[in-house]
């Protein structure tokens, strides 16, 4: 018995020296434990959700960007992990750097990195929700839950100040199809600073939204609605109507809209629109297809202000539409009217009178357009640094004579598709506009060696071409 005690107890002792010496725990089981070494465990999601500038931006599916969505918020890392971090005598490069440096690196992540850093200990977690990090919010891809995203993130950024976050200004939500009412109604609640609200692309967006924002956000300036196929207006809610002084009227403070693909968008819509935003200087109606000439004398009488205009694809407005656009007077520098078929020289003359100013237009496809209206507009605005008359087959050598002479700051010329145009036109252009940094001639019938003429006047011109035989 002596000896079978003796040898239990040697047996014990050799186990308990080989657990010291290969760090495993002693226990009472037949199979040793590891010893359990402190470590940080970080969180890694299956695929980004919240992305800021597009380089991560469709989920994988729904259910994975609804689990990075709902993961936004999450409590302070545990004290467990904090103390189980103290034993250790090694600290990461990272963790010697000071708060400042940490802060100004974060400032640089887009919002779902930065969201994951505030998984990472309860340090990273106190800086990467610094008020000072998030003045804007980027939320891009078509499975996300958008209105479920910003609910979690705003109710985040309103624990400092409860109900609403004074330190969000801007929120980008492009392309997120599952965007609805919901979703912007917490942002109309939530962030009374707001200026900039991108929901380009989210269709299911409707004019009651719109209102309930433009009229809790009063300091809003940019907001782009392109591709938002249901709103048709935008205008103060009844409420917030009724409360306004009438000194103050029913001003909106938006400078710049941009309402491209609204094809919704009619006469009526945009007379509330020039009415309720008079501080208007950047206007976008890219293929707002049912307006007219009518909408255009609205927006002059209301919108003086107005610096670009894109009208483009506006296939019903004419040349008594860019009359009203030349009451503008010396206010435009940048004009679209691409492919509104209706226009001649004879709108092309109210601009040239009117708008001496213009530095940027673009005519492309205006095929009433000749080197009659050409040569009014080079003798009218003589700062001209922009023009595009591609697919206007009644511009020849004529008119660019006219725009070499007159317009010698030109940078950029579009002349695609001009088949009047030939190395005649554009050898007085390179002679004469020595700033020249891009000429497109392709579909013309250009010589090689006007091509080499150009190359020679203005080295820093790119030509664009499809003369096989230039090189």
């Amino acid at each position: 018995h002596k000896f079978e005690h003796r040898s239990h107890t040697n047996q014990s002792s050799k186990e308990c020296g080989y657990h010291r010496r290969f760090g495993l725990q002693h226990t009472d089981s037949e199979h040793p434990q590891p010893r359990s070494y402190p470590s940080i465990q970080v969180l890694s999601l299956s695929s980004p959700a919240l992305s800021s500038n597009g380089h991560e931006t469709n989920s994988s599916s729904s259910s994975s960007a609804l689990a990075e969505t709902v993961a936004v918020v999450h409590p302070h890392p545990g004290t467990h992990t904090r103390s189980r971090q103290s034993k250790t005598h090694h600290l990461a490069p990272i963790d010697l750097l000071p708060d400042h440096a940490l802060l100004q690196i974060f400032s640089h992540l887009p919002t779902n990195q930065l969201c994951r850093c505030a998984r990472v200990c309860r340090r990273w977690y106190n800086l990467a929700w610094d008020p000072r990090l998030w003045g804007t919010v980027r939320l891009t891809g078509e499975l996300l839950h958008a209105d479920r995203a910003i609910r979690v993130l705003t109710h985040r950024l309103c624990q400092d100040t409860p109900n609403v976050c004074l330190t969000l200004e801007t929120v980008v939500v492009n392309g997120c199809k599952r965007l609805t009412d919901r979703g912007l109604h917490v942002v109309a609640q939530c962030c009374p600073e707001l200026r900039r609200l991108e929901v380009s692309g989210c269709y299911n967006i409707s004019n009651d939204a719109v209102f309930e924002v433009v009229s809790r956000c009063p300091s809003l300036e940019h907001l782009n609605l392109s591709g938002c196929s249901k709103v048709t207006c935008i205008s103060l809610t009844q409420e917030a109507s009724l409360q306004l002084s009438p000194l103050h009227g029913q001003q909106i403070s938006i400078h710049f809209l941009d309402m491209t693909d609204c094809f919704s968008l009619e006469d009526e819509g945009l007379r509330t629109i020039a009415s309720h935003c008079p501080r208007l200087t950047h206007l976008y109606l890219r293929r707002c297809t049912r307006l007219t000439d009518e909408a255009l004398r609205h927006l002059a009488l209301h919108c003086p202000s107005i610096r670009e205009l894109s009208l483009s694809d506006c296939r019903l407005v004419g040349d008594f539409g860019l009359r009203e656009v030349a009451r503008l007077e010396g206010c435009l520098r940048y004009l679209s009217v691409a492919h509104c078929t209706r226009i001649t020289d004879v709108g092309m003359r109210y601009v040239a009178r009117y708008c001496p100013r213009l530095r940027y237009l673009n005519a492309r496809g205006c095929e009433g357009l000749t080197d009659h209206g050409l040569s009014h507009l080079a003798r009218s605005c003589p700062k001209l640094k922009s023009l595009d008359v591609g697919k206007c087959p009644l511009v020849s050598d004529s008119g660019l004579e006219q725009l070499a002479m007159y317009c010698q700051g030109l940078r950029r010329v579009s002349l695609r598709a001009c088949e009047s145009v030939t190395g005649r036109g554009l050898k007085a252009l390179a002679a004469n506009c020595c700033e020249l940094q891009l000429l497109n001639v392709q579909d013309c019938d250009v010589s090689p060696e006007a091509l080499r003429f150009v190359r020679r006047h203005c080295r820093r011109c790119v030509i664009e071409h499809t003369n096989p035989a230039f090189y």
